[in-house]
């Protein structure tokens, strides 16, 4: 596999918010969000095997493992394969995805948190993908302005959608404004600041 990184921080946000973690960077992403917060993942990475990348992540304390991006699903293949091993000796597991991909191959051995993304990242995510949202994964909006929110309100009263389902500002954006619209417009949804930024982490 194509890695950026393997370190343990604290969970950001999420389900499993405030929760240590190990986080597995995969390189690759097939968008550019405007104000993507890891271009650092667009790069080549470092080739790795699984055994070599289940060492890593062994290596550290938390048993409780992230794979994020980019986009861990441009690897499909041999992440599945990671995922079976990381499952073999007892991790729990979380994908991060961008909502371009199918990830049901994948649900046998993670849970996951699937973003939409608004219109101010520039880039699209297929909504048709809430629909294989089982309870207990997510789904995440990260909202800049009203009319990020606006959009997050029409995809979540336009969906069935069996996961959580989260609201994220923008970091450094306008918290209060962004709450007062949930509160507002009663969105089914939980608001939620990115935690690890507010700590200085990754």
């Amino acid at each position: 596999m194509k890695i950026i990184e393997i370190f343990s921080s604290i969970s950001g946000e999420g389900l499993r918010q405030g929760l240590p973690a190990t986080f597995v960077r995969c390189a690759g992403c097939n968008l550019n969000c405007a104000w993507c917060d890891t271009p650092e993942s667009h790069g080549e990475g470092t080739e790795m095997s699984i055994d070599e990348v289940v060492s890593a992540v062994s290596a550290g304390m938390p048993r409780y493992v992230i794979i994020t991006g980019g986009e861990p699903l441009l690897q499909e293949e041999e992440l599945t394969d990671l995922l079976a091993a990381l499952r073999d000796v007892g991790f729990r597991i979380e994908i991060e995805t961008n909502g371009t991909l199918c990830f049901t191959g994948v649900q046998e051995y993670a849970t996951v948190s699937m973003d939409i993304k608004c219109p101010s990242s520039g880039e699209e995510s297929d909504a048709a993908l809430l629909a294989y949202l089982r309870p207990e994964d997510s789904v995440k909006f990260v909202v800049m302005d009203r009319t990020d929110c606006l959009y997050a309100q029409e995809v979540i009263e336009s969906h069935d959608i069996a996961g959580t389902v989260f609201i994220s500002p923008v970091w450094g954006g306008n918290y209060r404004e962004i709450a007062d619209f949930i509160l507002e417009e009663g969105i089914a949804a939980r608001f939620q600041l990115q935690l690890h930024k507010s700590i200085g982490g990754k």
